[in-house]
């Protein structure tokens, strides 16, 4: 394969003075890959990465439809809503399945506190998990953080007929094994992907959590209408057991870097070090935490994901619970419309994150306004369509095609700030976007929080879910404009040792073609 690069009047005197021959020749002809194989090794990498995202989010949200179930709900439906904002209750029909009874009769408040556990452990172990990847390797850290998170969703329905605190309390371990994923995974496309190729291939690995979503939903639904094994517990059961099969192949089939894989052709490995510079098997820096403290750039990718966190665990936790109480959708179809959403995320994204690629490949974009771009796309398309479902009150046709048309320009946020990480510190990508994510998802249990407290539990109004949106929409524009200010991509001056200041290494070929002048 070979990437479209141009000659760019960009590259100043000091940089080509600093660069080998061969690398010159890579700027003026393109880097060539001739691999041989039916599949390329990194290709296995974005499958395995795909299905565990999967995995990890069908584990994730599979109790937003349980609880639906779970919850003993006897509030009656107004049929007549002339004085009370409410929508009216759907007639029933011929194919609607009786809901049991649920087990708990767990308050509104009781419910978000359960709906956001899986968070308080989770926003832990995001800067550990990104660390113990760039220094071991992201192999077992990716690997064992989805095997424990399998291991405590299948407890997770013993625990809550135990208690509701021992519930909460294994749903946060789930979150705690879970949150070493997504930056032990930044950490492996650092080492793995060549830059011209990472938006589109996080946004085929990301994608897993979408795909894991519009596949668990309307399936946990079902399994609620069960009368085998309870119902809502198949939900755990299940899919906590695909998670421990899965990491068996991922044993196999993985490994942390190029030049450890045994089967990998040699090709493939000259190809991702001419275009990515070689990686340190472990950093010897330590990390430089005043200096992310005092990086602005930083602080505008973190401020950007706690915005767009906002948005996506407000539906992500609570949208189930809008469709049930308010739409009075039965579970169902419930589940099947909540899924929506996130197949068209998934399709948005690839589609989206590919045009983002071919745009920066031909050079009419620098990689700084692309990303700008991108993830101003991604905050401001969900943000207003959250407006129009606001105010779309009981119209339900007009609420699902709001949610799928925004969830898939949401999507473009993988050609925004996700991977600008990299471009910071491609040694400490996976330190930082634990940072980063670690802060986007106290969103978690904060939305569900605030929802709890603005959602009365004995009378739920489209006025009070109107506060929801409106707040989500306002939270996620503010954050954005942030980033439209402070963003970077220039690698800063303290992602490399000292004695590396005279880069007798290559640099990424991308960080050359779209340096800022």
């Amino acid at each position: 394969m070979s990437l479209p690069i141009e000659e760019s009047p960009i590259i100043n005197s000091d940089i080509e003075n600093d660069i080998t021959s061969d690398h010159r020749n890579l700027i003026e002809t393109g880097p060539v890959e001739e691999t041989t194989g039916w599949i390329k090794c990194r290709t296995v990498l974005g499958i395995m990465g795909f299905l565990g995202f999967a995995s990890v989010y069908a584990m994730r949200v599979n109790l937003s439809v349980a609880i639906v179930a779970m919850v003993n709900a006897t509030k009656p439906i107004p049929m007549n809503t002339s004085d009370v904002d409410v929508c009216p209750a759907s007639p029933p029909s011929n194919t609607s399945i009786p809901q049991r009874p649920g087990d708990f009769n767990w308050t509104m408040q009781q419910q978000s506190i359960v709906l956001g556990s899986f968070f308080y452990g989770y926003v832990l172990t995001q800067i550990p998990g990104g660390r113990i990847a760039e220094m071991y390797g992201g192999k077992l850290v990716y690997g064992f953080g989805i095997f424990f998170t399998a291991v405590f969703t299948i407890l997770s329905p013993i625990a809550a007929y135990t208690d509701i605190s021992f519930f909460i309390a294994v749903r946060a371990l789930a979150g705690f094994a879970e949150g070493v994923t997504y930056p032990a995974m930044h950490a492996m496309l650092a080492r793995w992907i060549p830059p011209l190729e990472r938006s589109k291939f996080a946004a085929y690995v990301y994608a897993g959590s979408n795909i894991g979503t519009v596949i668990t939903l309307p399936i946990s639904g079902w399994f609620c209408t069960l009368n085998f094994m309870g119902g809502w517990p198949l939900c755990f059961y299940v899919f906590g057991g695909i998670g421990v099969i899965w990491f068996v192949f991922w044993l196999f089939l993985v490994y942390d870097t190029p030049q450890k894989h045994p089967r990998i052709c040699p090709k493939e490995i000259e190809y991702i070090t001419m275009t990515t510079g070689p990686h340190e098997d472990k950093p010897s820096m330590a990390i430089p935490w005043m200096k992310f403290l005092k990086c602005v750039p930083l602080w505008a990718i973190l401020i950007a994901q706690c915005g767009q966190g906002w948005v996506f665990y407000t539906q992500f936790t609570e949208l189930p619970s809008y469709m049930d109480q308010i739409l009075h959708f039965d579970i169902v179809a419930n589940s099947r419309l909540s899924a929506l959403p996130y197949l068209t995320a998934w399709i948005g994204g690839i589609v989206l994150c590919i045009f983002a690629d071919w745009i920066l490949a031909k050079g009419w974009l620098s990689r700084l306004n692309s990303m700008k771009l991108w993830n101003t796309v991604s905050a401001f398309v969900p943000a207003f369509g959250l407006l129009g479902i606001a105010w779309a009150g009981c119209d339900r046709l007009a609420v699902i095609l709001l949610l799928c048309i925004t969830s898939a320009f949401g999507g473009a946020a993988y050609a925004g700030n996700q991977m600008n990480h990299i471009d910071l510190s491609p040694q400490f990508a996976g330190t930082m976007y634990g940072i980063t994510n670690a802060a986007s998802n106290i969103c978690g249990f904060m939305a569900p929080y605030v929802v709890g407290h603005i959602i009365k539990a004995d009378q739920e109004t489209l006025g009070q879910w109107r506060e929801v949106f409106y707040l989500a929409a306002a939270i996620d524009l503010g954050a954005n404009l942030f980033y439209l200010f402070f963003a970077s991509t220039d690698e800063q001056d303290w992602s490399r040792p000292d004695d590396d200041d005279d880069m007798t290494a290559p640099a990424p070929v991308e960080s050359i073609l779209f340096s800022e002048s």
